[in-house]
């Protein structure tokens, strides 16, 4: 990997999840040139970096003499982070469907989110942070209370790789309503963090800012990762010929050639993540453009840098 995160295209041979995971999770400590992290992924789970005006007395200075930067020792009695990984698993999230021909592993927004949440969930391992996990459609289909055990991490993989294989059709999403169960089931302070395409019914919207606001009133840290195939669904990057074009959720077909609604399908798009990115800036949740073709640091790196602002 050279130093750095493994990309899609690596994977495409790989089944197992936890072992991508922990892949991906290599590749990003090795990636991260700047970090304080760099150069020492073995006391990774041990240190925290030092705040100055902190007693010294907890400073490692073996670490210190290997990468020139200054840690203190984590004690297993500091609290730890309790983090939900929330995943839209809707028949959208299934996009693009996979080609008859194509061998291996194939990507779509669901498997990019179940992939990015292992990675997460093997970075809680490593810090010895609580992970739960909550998977919704139109309702929810698992939750899962937050644990740092081996055995409920194992749990959590396995959920995960249950969804590697599958296909969808027809499956609606109803993520306000799922988002206020898991804002009322959540009953310690948490970072929550949602993967979703967010393709709500417009009719919608307004339950589903109601939930986003739900969890910030219950005093959660909340951060969306907005999980797309940017060049196909936002900047509709088709050739101009004709196609039959389908409603996951619906099986609603429409035929058309691609550049006679390009302006005004971009245009909409456009407008609607600006609405979701004001009205998160509204309510102080992270909004986190994850497109599924640009890669884990995508991702990886807006948790990393959420979590060092909830120790």
């Amino acid at each position: 990997m050279n130093g750095q995160l493994i990309s899609l295209k690596d994977l495409r041979q790989v089944e197992n999840l936890e072992l991508i995971a922990k892949q991906v999770v290599e590749g990003f400590i090795l990636g991260l040139h700047k970090s304080p992290f760099h150069g020492f992924s073995v006391e990774f789970a041990e240190h925290r970096i030092y705040n100055p005006g902190e007693a010294t007395r907890h400073i490692d200075w073996k670490v210190f003499g290997r990468t020139d930067k200054l840690f203190t020792k984590k004690y297993e009695e500091e609290t730890n982070l309790r983090c939900q990984i929330v995943i839209d698993a809707s028949s959208s999230m299934y996009f693009p469907e996979p080609d008859k021909k194509a061998t291996g592993l194939h990507v779509n927004k669901l498997i990019f989110s179940t992939i990015c949440a292992s990675a997460i969930i093997h970075l809680l391992k490593l810090q010895r942070d609580a992970a739960g996990l909550t998977i919704f459609t139109d309702d929810l289909l698992v939750h899962t209370k937050s644990g740092s055990s081996n055995v409920h991490h194992k749990l959590l993989q396995t959920q995960l790789e249950s969804f590697i294989g599958k296909s969808s059709r027809d499956v609606k999403t109803d993520a306000g309503k799922c988002l206020h169960l898991i804002a009322e089931n959540i009953h310690r302070r948490s970072l929550v963090l949602i993967f979703s395409d967010m393709f709500e019914d417009t009719t919608k919207a307004d339950e589903l800012f109601s939930a986003l606001q739900h969890l910030k009133h219950n005093k959660h840290e909340v951060v969306v990762f907005h999980v797309t195939d940017k060049k196909h669904e936002l900047d509709f990057a088709y050739d101009n010929r004709p196609y039959v074009f389908v409603d996951m959720e619906t099986g609603e077909k429409v035929k058309l050639r691609s550049n006679d609604v390009k302006s005004f399908y971009t245009e909409q798009m456009e407008q609607y993540i600006k609405t979701l990115k004001l009205r998160c800036h509204q309510y102080h949740i992270d909004f986190v453009e994850a497109d599924m073709n640009a890669g884990f640091k995508e991702v990886l790196l807006p948790y990393l840098v959420k979590r060092q602002k909830q120790r």
